[in-house]
């Protein structure tokens, strides 16, 4: 997959309402879904015991809603890039929704969509529309309206 470059500031607004590309795939395993319960405590069962959430409502364990968040932070380089600025900073998300759960063993990818470009004191700030799908499901896993501040 190609990723986009924009170019400075004035490449991040020439692409406001463009879809900016897609990641590759990735498989999501029970190492990644036990590293992250690990890593912020949320040893739920439906996570982490696999043969009790073969019991449960999906047939198997899922990932944390969370962990598919932030494979946003993943996935995002693999689509989009900005050069000719000093640097980028997640500033924030201003809605986060998880229409269908991800199954251990399934795999996602995102799409980027650059909604919006606003001037903010020394930079400007965009909105992305970051669209994580899951393979073979109608319904995306992960919808974040993310929010990125850019500084030349």
């Amino acid at each position: 997959m190609a990723q986009t470059v924009l170019d400075g500031i004035d490449g991040v607004r020439a692409a406001v309402g463009k879809h900016l590309g897609y990641s590759e795939w990735l498989e999501i395993t029970q190492d990644r879904v036990q590293l992250f319960a690990d890593a912020t405590g949320d040893h739920q069962w439906i996570h982490v015991d696999p043969a009790r959430a073969a019991q449960g409502p999906f047939g198997t364990t899922i990932a944390h809603g969370y962990l598919t968040m932030a494979l946003s932070n993943y996935f995002l380089p693999q689509i989009v890039a900005v050069t000719g600025v000093s640097m980028g900073l997640n500033y924030g998300v201003d809605k986060v929704r998880f229409p269908a759960p991800v199954p251990v063993g399934s795999r996602v990818r995102a799409g980027v969509e650059l909604v919006a470009a606003e001037d903010v004191a020394g930079g400007v700030q965009t909105k992305m529309l970051i669209t994580i799908e899951l393979e073979g499901s109608d319904k995306p896993a992960c919808v974040i309206e993310a929010l990125s501040r850019w500084y030349p």
